[in-house]
C-alpha cells in the first residue's frame, strides 16, 4: 500500500500540476484560436451573404460582441477586410 501523503503536500502538487497544465494548454489554445479565425474568415469570404452556418454565426457573434440576430452584413464585411 502506498504511503499516505499530507494534505499540504497534495495541495502543493496539485497547484504545481495545474500551473503546468495551464501553461501548456494556454499555448495550444492561442494557436487554435488563430487557426479558427483564419478558417472562419475563409468561410465568410466564400459564402458572401448572411446568414451563415451556425458555427460561423457564433464566431461572428463573439468577434463583434453582439447576438447573431443583430449582426448586419456591413459589420461582417468590415470584420473580414
Amino acid at each position: 500500500m502506498a504511503e499516505r501523503m499530507s494534505f499540504s503536500t497534495r495541495n502543493d502538487r496539485a497547484r504545481d500540476n495545474h500551473a503546468i497544465s495551464r501553461a501548456v494548454n494556454g499555448g495550444l489554445k492561442r494557436k487554435e484560436r488563430v487557426n479558427r479565425d483564419k478558417r472562419m474568415t475563409e468561410l465568410v469570404k466564400a459564402a458572401k451573404q448572411l446568414p451563415y452556418i451556425p458555427s460561423v454565426m457564433s464566431w461572428l457573434s463573439t468577434k463583434l460582441g453582439k447576438p447573431s440576430t443583430l449582426i448586419s452584413q456591413a459589420e461582417v464585411d468590415n470584420l473580414v477586410k
